[in-house]
């Protein structure tokens, strides 16, 4: 079991700035859907975008955590930045 607190740390922690949402799926802390926002990903291939949130997790996910969804995505920027 992993608890969503340590999630949000280990991404935020490899990706500054990111912005994370985290639902447990089944209150068993076992099934998430975490959504990363980061303006890092900007121009990076959604696989490798994955793998950087993976990276991340430190190996986690599939041992302590069994399974997550995985949403990321580029901040749009605002007023034509």
């Amino acid at each position: 079991m992993m608890q969503a607190e340590e999630i949000l740390n280990l991404i935020q922690s490899a990706m500054p700035g990111a912005r994370v949402e985290i639902e447990d799926l089944r209150g068993d802390g076992n099934h998430y859907a975490v959504t990363v926002a980061f303006d890092g990903f900007d121009g990076v291939p959604l696989v490798d975008q994955h793998r950087m949130v993976f990276a991340a997790l430190e190996g986690r996910v599939g041992g302590i955590l069994r399974a997550m969804t995985l949403t990321t995505l580029v901040p749009q920027k605002k007023g034509g930045e």
